[in-house]
């Protein structure tokens, strides 16, 4: 990963500008996953068992989301926002019973994020009018939804995949955006996990098959690049 120690990856050198590659000539786009209640909120992520260093990782990380969306703002990057929607009429059963619970039978009443309620909320940032929002039932932004659609349409060119949790949706949704053509920066800061261990091997799994794992300075450098070639355009 770069993280600002060892210089420019050459692969992010590629991006700003569109000189070359997959991402030529068109934009970049921040996804922000799944900063809502019932995953950032620290009273309601307790039963989880985070310990001091895990709650203060999520709580940085959710700070770092909210600068990495202004200064997306700020450069004319598009922000799109991925969020969790648990419809009680469609119950996920496999989710359900992987926790422990039955295959069948009503969604259980502590399933996060079910719609309509405060925990589905987002917590400490949130869309700005006009920005695209996707609502999701699983992990991925992309599985069951329109996302990759819009993105197309948008001329997206390459992606920064920021939220929660690093091992589980963004994963997800950075795996499936790298299988289906875009180019993913994922910034190291701007993701946790309940567990500082987990969120390590999530990164180290990124690295090796997603995307380039760097920092939300870098990022935020990489748009502003883009940004200033966009300007300097004939």
């Amino acid at each position: 990963m770069t993280g600002g120690t060892g210089g420019l990856d050459p692969r992010l050198a590629l991006l700003p500008d569109g000189a070359s590659g997959p991402a030529a000539g068109r934009s970049p786009a921040l996804v922000v996953v799944d900063v809502q209640r019932d995953f950032g909120e620290p009273a309601r992520i307790a039963g989880y068992g985070l310990d001091e260093r895990a709650s203060a990782a999520v709580e940085a990380a959710i700070t770092r989301i909210g600068e990495l969306v202004e200064a997306a703002r700020a450069a004319g990057v598009p922000v799109v926002w991925v969020e969790l929607g648990s419809d009680p009429s469609v119950p996920w059963h496999s989710s359900t019973w992987l926790r422990g619970g039955p295959l069948d039978g009503p969604m259980p009443e502590d399933e996060p994020c079910r719609i309509g309620t405060a925990g589905a909320e987002w917590y400490r940032t949130a869309p700005a009018p006009g920005e695209t929002r996707v609502v999701k039932r699983g992990y991925s932004g992309f599985l069951g939804t329109d996302l990759e659609a819009r993105l197309t349409t948008a001329g997206i060119g390459w992606l920064t995949v920021v939220g929660l949790t690093s091992e589980c949706c963004v994963f997800a949704t950075a795996q499936d955006a790298m299988q289906l053509g875009w180019p993913v920066v994922v910034p190291s800061d701007a993701t946790a996990a309940y567990d500082i261990d987990v969120h390590d091997a999530a990164l180290t799994m990124i690295e090796l098959n997603i995307g380039v794992v760097t920092d939300a300075a870098e990022t935020t450098a990489l748009w502003q690049a883009w940004a200033a070639a966009k300007v300097g355009a004939p």
